[in-house]
């Protein structure tokens, strides 16, 4: 009851300021203080501040609350723990899947096992040239340095 009387007065006294300002000359002033004055009053009247009212003063409400803050904490933890594990369900088996086929003995013929660059030592041809792996930084500082050449840094 109370709370219905204060948001009515508030809406009065709102619509009261847009009046004034659009007294003024500032409509657009005006119509937004009457839109944020209605606001109380269209609460008051769909039963949303009765609701709140009872919800406030209610202990099965607020134990409610609580119980709904306790699944969110169990959420959040059981969230932290799978980013720290590595992934989803979903993730995890597809990976000891992929584990398994690596480690599952191939059927090949006796000598595709033998590794290309023993078999081209073996015929006189010498090991093939290695190549050197590209650090993986370059391409980011290869970037930069355009960008910076481009600025004339």
């Amino acid at each position: 009851m109370i709370a219905e009387t204060v948001c009515s007065a508030v809406a009065a006294a709102g619509l009261g300021i847009a009046v004034v300002a659009a007294y003024r000359k500032r409509y657009l002033t005006a119509t937004r203080i009457a839109a944020y004055a209605l606001v109380p009053l269209g609460l008051v009247m769909t039963g949303v501040v009765e609701w709140l009212a009872d919800t406030a003063f209610s202990p099965t409400a607020w134990a409610g609350f609580g119980v709904l803050g306790l699944s969110w904490l169990l959420f959040a933890t059981t969230r932290t723990v799978e980013r720290r594990r590595g992934g989803t369900r979903k993730e995890r088996k597809a990976a000891r899947e992929a584990a398994r086929e690596t480690s599952a003995p191939a059927a090949t013929a006796p000598g595709a096992s033998v590794p290309a660059l023993g078999q081209a030592a073996s015929r006189g041809q010498g090991p093939a040239p290695r190549q050197k792996p590209a650090a993986q930084g370059d391409d980011d500082f290869s970037d930069i340095e355009a960008i910076l050449k481009k600025h004339g840094i």
